[in-house]
């Protein structure tokens, strides 16, 4: 479970121990967003890059690798003594992950055979990878106030270590059998870059404006750049990801619909986390234990979806989880400024979570199911590339809507705006970006009602092993 929350969390734990950071290293404010941006973009865009080459070389091996490099960079950015120092090392962390997590999901989808064990798996899988938010901010909250800010990067070591030893001894060794070991380095250029400036792109375009010209621009290099991969990834006779791979059943389906989620899911951790901390006044520790409960719920959908996905098939499921993704989202837009923990905030996660769980498990088994163990490492590769590039579109759209609001409020304002005038600009913003989010729910249900054919009681192919 290691890679799985580090990769998910990391975010979240880092956003909790930024003021502390800035404070301590004194990082320039025009700065600080380089902590998190540098893990983002390396993360985001070497993680097709990762999953093949765990498909190539090994998966095992890539992921020993990449969590040990994630752990030696923590402990670099732990020492840390300079904010360029911590930026460079956050960019290397973000790329270990990037090779890290792919390859861990694959060694999943290498070990269990596909039907009731595989979803068993996965439903652990899912339930840690999208609680790991949550947990994130508990755990960040705690050691940030009780330890420091260093401490959400030394403790990423013993971990490291403990799980590299168990991965040695206990994880088997697994491949692709591609029958080769070429690495499309044309094709891996551009995809990488590509993603990266898609990524920048996405995470600069609500400073930039999303009319502006270096908003733009970034977006059109990525576009020229992601087609030049396509066109490589058509004509070359050893490409990184096949186009054929696309055939598989409901592995576009599935990714599309996962996009629109995790925009929802990142705006409801952003934002709600904005609105304890800033118009509630929750400490960090607090924050964190604000949003516990949601992993809990997380975890219980997902552990019911693994057993419950046997008797109705995957599509019913990532139909109907969006609704409650989308119900929560709507009652925490009408969350009063004056808000109280059990009254206003509680029971919209309680219904959200549970439909993040449901969803996070459901598509996962829907872009993974009759996916050749080959092939498994670029599968996974590319569902957590459909998880970055989500957040990272979400947030950026979101946060657009919020601050137009939020700047719209003061607008009106004849004076200079009181403590309580603020405070109601800013959770009209959350607001906004609350029913945007609901869209993006009710989108993705959409997409599952039209696109995934799977329906209940329909069979699985099961891969002979090693094919």
């Amino acid at each position: 479970s290691f890679p799985t929350r580090r990769s998910s969390d990391l975010a979240t734990i880092v956003n909790v121990a930024l003021p502390s950071m800035q404070r301590a290293l004194e990082i320039a404010p025009e700065n600080l967003q380089w902590v998190v941006t540098a893990y983002t973009l390396a993360f985001g865009g070497f993680l097709l890059l990762g999953g093949r080459t765990a498909d190539l070389i090994g998966r095992k091996k890539v992921f020993i690798a990449g969590l040990s490099l994630f752990s030696l960079m923590s402990l670099f950015v732990g020492i840390s003594n300079n904010e360029t120092m911590v930026i460079i090392a956050r960019g290397l962390q973000g790329l270990a992950a990037a090779f890290m997590s792919p390859a861990a999901l694959s060694i999943v989808l290498a070990t269990f055979r596909e039907g009731k064990e595989r979803n068993k798996a996965l439903g652990i899988w899912g339930g840690i990878a999208s609680s790991g938010a949550a947990a994130g901010l508990l755990l960040g909250g705690l050691l940030t106030q009780y330890l420091g800010w260093r401490w959400n990067f030394f403790v990423n070591v013993p971990i490291g270590i403990m799980v590299a030893i168990a991965a040695v001894r206990i994880v088997p060794e697994s491949s692709g059998n591609l029958g080769h070991r070429i690495f499309d380095i044309f094709g891996g250029f551009t995809v990488t870059s590509g993603l990266m400036v898609l990524v920048y792109g996405l995470v600069k375009a609500p400073e930039y404006g999303w009319g502006s010209g270096k908003t733009l621009s970034l977006l059109a290099a990525a576009t020229v750049l992601l087609g030049l991969f396509l066109l490589n990834e058509w004509k070359s006779k050893k490409p990184l990801m096949p186009l054929s791979f696309f055939k598989i059943r409901n592995v576009s389906a599935a990714n599309l619909v996962m996009l629109p989620v995790v925009a929802a899911m990142f705006a409801m951790f952003f934002f709600m986390t904005l609105y304890v901390q800033n118009i509630l006044g929750y400490s960090p520790v607090k924050t964190g234990f604000a949003f516990f409960p949601v992993a809990v719920v997380i975890g219980i959908a997902a552990g019911v979806t693994s057993n419950l996905v046997n008797k109705t098939g995957y599509k019913p499921l990532m139909v109907v989880a969006p609704l409650f993704v989308a119900a929560g989202l709507f009652w925490l837009g009408h969350l009063p400024v004056g808000g109280g923990y059990f009254a206003h905030v509680l029971p919209p996660l309680v219904v959200l979570s549970f439909g993040l769980g449901i969803s996070f498990v459901s598509v996962t088994i829907a872009a993974t199911n009759g996916v050749p163990s080959k092939d498994s490492g670029l599968a996974s590769g590319l569902f957590n590339t459909t998880q970055q590039i989500g957040g990272a579109l979400g947030l950026a759209i979101l946060s657009a809507v919020a601050a137009s609001q939020t700047k719209s409020m003061l607008a009106a304002v004849q004076s200079k705006p009181s403590a309580a005038q603020l405070a109601e600009a800013a959770v009209s913003g959350y607001h906004h970006a609350f029913f945007v989010g609901v869209g993006f729910a009710l989108f993705s249900a959409f997409l599952a009602l039209i696109l995934v054919r799977q329906q209940p009681g329909e069979k699985v192919t099961i891969p002979a092993p090693g094919a």
